[in-house]
């Protein structure tokens, strides 16, 4: 524009799990992993005597997928401060967590987020480079181990198939027409799609309660421009970053009561 800024457009109605979507240009898409995207990113500043502050919700999804699961001992780890990946690798392995190679914590990662998704034995050994018997037998021991989540996922396929729907923690539904159908294909995407909206849904939620929350609490000077899925990007002045630092964590932190600590 005028003032050299650049803008989105964000839609609440277009992401099926309730998330913000941008659009034109996609500011929640800005890629990080490569050289060229790195020095694209270097062409985001804020204005001048500005700085932007980023606050991000650590590992949202598998928190509150143990929450929504009433998964205990994940709870316990989270609210103790364990690392979860290395805890579960030294679990699914049989291992000391001192004895956990990075490598056993990698796989326990991928295992970790592939849950949510459905992840199948062939999908873990394609991102890990286990063979796919290895792979069915990591989950096979990983589901031993994780009982109340695999109850609680399997579940939610049986609600959408009962009701035609699934729904966040706040009771925001998706309805599921497609978990019927006579299409395989169609019928695996419908059931991963259940399984995974109500756990992001629900961080959607939290997400917007937040920034509801934040909003209150910022003055003038300073503002949010960005909402990129589980973090808030604000802009203010120079001197007031630790302070504004400091609003996010404590209202991104304690905006509902959970079993499971926010973080």
């Amino acid at each position: 524009d005028e003032n050299n800024r650049l803008h989105t457009t964000f839609a609440l109605t277009v992401a099926q799990t309730g998330r913000l979507s941008s659009n034109d240009p996609n500011l929640q898409n800005i890629p990080v992993r490569t050289e060229l995207g790195r020095r694209i990113r270097e062409a985001f500043i804020a204005g001048k005597g500005k700085m932007l502050v980023s606050a991000d919700y650590s590992q949202f999804e598998l928190r509150l997928a143990a929450a929504l699961a009433d998964d205990k001992d994940m709870i316990k780890m989270f609210n103790s401060g364990i690392d979860i990946h290395t805890a579960t690798a030294a679990q699914v392995y049989g291992r000391e967590p001192e004895d956990v190679t990075k490598n056993m914590r990698r796989d326990a990662k991928v295992i970790n987020f592939g849950i949510l998704y459905g992840m199948s034995p062939h999908g873990l050994s394609s991102a890990t480079g286990m063979t796919r018997d290895q792979a069915q037998a990591f989950i096979d021991k990983y589901f031993e181990l994780r009982q109340p989540l695999l109850k609680y996922m399997e579940g939610l396929k049986e609600k959408a198939r009962q009701d035609g729907y699934v729904e966040t923690l706040f009771g925001r539904r998706r309805l599921m027409p497609d978990i019927k159908s006579s299409n395989f294909m169609v019928r695996a995407g419908a059931e991963r799609a259940a399984m995974n909206m109500p756990i992001q849904g629900t961080e959607a939620d939290l997400m917007k309660l937040a920034m509801v929350e934040v909003d209150k609490k910022l003055d003038d000077e300073s503002k949010q421009l960005l909402q990129i899925h589980d973090s808030i990007l604000v802009e203010c002045p120079e001197s007031k970053a630790k302070q504004v630092g400091k609003i996010l964590q404590e209202t991104m932190e304690n905006i509902y009561k959970l079993p499971v600590k926010l973080q």
